[in-house]
C-alpha cells in the first residue's frame, strides 16, 4: 500500500484528512503487526490520540494480512467517538478502569495499550492523579499478566536539562519536577514491578510533545501569534513530533516489549526554541510576533536518537509541520483547547 508523503502535502484538508492521517500506519507498525500474535487491546481509547491510534492498530493488522480484533475501551462520555471507532471496524467496551470489578470483566486478550493518564489539574486534585497514574498500572498489569503492555509514559519524568545537552537519554536518572512528573515515575516503578515480578514483557514510552494541527506546543505558539498575544519564553526551548509519528512508535514498540520494561523517548529529534517557531509563524501570518521573558539555560528535552534508530526518523520536517498549522489556523478549523502548558517550568500542572 502506498504511503502518504508528509512532506508534499500542501495542507490538511479537514478533520476526516486530518484522521487518515493520523492513524496511516508506518512499514515498521505493519511488520511489527504483522508478527504479533492475538488480539489487541487499547485502554483509554477516546482521548486525544487513542482514536487514532487504535485505527492505526486496525488498519497495520488489515495491510498485514493478520486477522484480530483491536479493542477499544474507555467510559466514552462523548458517545460519538464510539460510534467513530466502530465504523472503522474497532470493538468498542465502556469500562470504568478505575473499578477492578469492570477491568477484570474485560476479555483476556494477549496484546494490551495502556493510554489513561492524568496531567492537568494534577496539582490541585493529587489523590486522582496518583490513582490514574500509579493505582491504575497496577491494576491493569495484574489484570493482563499473561500480556504484552505497551504503556505511555511521559518526558516530565525527567529533570530540566540544559539546553546544549541534547536532551536526556533513556538511561539517566529520573528527577521530575511536580505532582505529575512524580506521579508518573510511579506508574513506571509499578509497571516495572509486575514486570520483574510476573515476566511481562512490557515497553515504556517516554513521549513529549505529540502534535497535530488541532492541538500541540505549536498551535499553542501559533495561536498565540495570530490572536497578538505575548509568547513567555522562559521555557525557551523544546521537543515535539508529528502526532501520526508518535502512534506509529508505540505500535511499534510492540516488537521491543522486553522485562524489565523496554524505555522509549518517542519525540522529535531537533532541539526548538520558542522565540524561532513564534517568529515562523509571524512570517507566515504576516505580522510579528510579541516576545516576553528571557530564556532559561535548561528546560524539557528528550534525546528521540533511539526511537529514530529503531523505527526510522519522524515522517515529516518541523518547516513543513509549522506550515501545515498555520494554514489550519487561518482557515479557522476546530481546535481542541487542550493548551499543552508547555510554558510550565515548576512542574505545576
Amino acid at each position: 500500500m502506498a504511503h502518504s508523503n508528509l512532506n508534499q502535502l500542501d495542507a490538511v484538508r479537514d478533520v476526516d484528512h486530518l484522521d487518515e492521517l493520523l492513524s496511516e500506519p508506518t512499514p515498521a507498525v505493519v511488520e511489527a503487526l504483522g508478527r504479533l500474535e492475538g488480539d489487541l487491546i487499547v485502554l483509554g481509547a477516546s482521548g486525544k490520540m487513542g482514536p487514532t491510534l487504535t485505527w492505526m492498530a486496525r488498519r497495520a493488522s488489515d495491510e498485514a494480512g493478520v486477522n484480530r480484533r483491536v479493542i477499544g475501551v474507555a467510559r466514552f462520555s462523548d458517545p460519538s467517538r464510539e460510534a467513530w471507532l466502530k465504523d472503522r471496524g474497532i470493538e468498542t467496551i465502556r469500562c470504568d478502569l478505575l473499578d477492578p470489578d469492570q477491568l477484570e470483566r474485560l476479555p483476556d486478550v494477549p496484546n494490551v495499550v495502556h493510554m489513561p493518564a492524568f496531567k492537568f489539574g494534577a496539582s490541585g486534585d493529587q489523590a486522582t492523579a496518583w490513582a490514574v497514574n500509579c493505582f491504575l498500572p497496577g491494576l491493569v498489569s495484574r489484570n493482563f499478566r499473561d500480556s504484552r503492555i505497551v504503556a505511555f509514559s511521559t518526558g516530565n519524568v525527567y529533570p530540566l536539562v540544559p539546553v546544549e545537552s541534547g536532551g536526556s537519554l533513556e538511561s539517566d536518572p529520573l528527577r521530575p519536577v511536580g505532582d505529575y512528573g512524580m506521579s508518573c515515575v510511579g506508574r513506571e516503578r509499578v509497571m516495572e514491578y509486575f514486570s520483574r515480578t510476573n515476566t511481562i514483557p512490557m515497553a515504556l514510552i517516554r513521549l513529549n510533545y505529540a502534535v497535530e494541527p488541532r492541538y500541540g506546543v505549536l498551535v499553542d505558539i501559533g495561536r498565540k501569534v495570530l490572536a497578538g498575544e505575548p509568547i513567555d519564553v522562559s521555557m525557551g526551548h523544546f521537543n515535539t513530533i508529528w502526532q501520526g509519528d508518535a502512534n506509529a512508535m508505540t505500535l511499534a514498540a510492540f516488537g521491543r516489549v522486553s522485562t524489565p520494561p523496554f524505555l522509549l523517548n518517542v519525540t522529535g529529534l531537533e532541539t526548538l526554541r520558542v522565540r524561532d517557531v513564534a517568529e515562523q509563524f509571524a512570517a507566515r501570518f504576516g505580522r510579528s510576533a510579541t516576545i516576553t521573558g528571557t530564556e532559561a539555560p535548561d528546560a524539557l528535552l528528550s534525546n528521540a536518537q533511539l526511537s529514530a534508530s529503531l523505527f526510522g526518523p519522524p515522517r515529516i520536517s518541523t518547516d513543513h509541520l509549522i506550515s501545515l498549522i498555520a494554514d489550519w489556523l487561518l482557515r479557522g478549523n476546530p481546535l481542541l483547547d487542550k493548551p499543552t502548558r508547555f510554558e510550565v517550568r515548576d512542574g505545576r500542572f
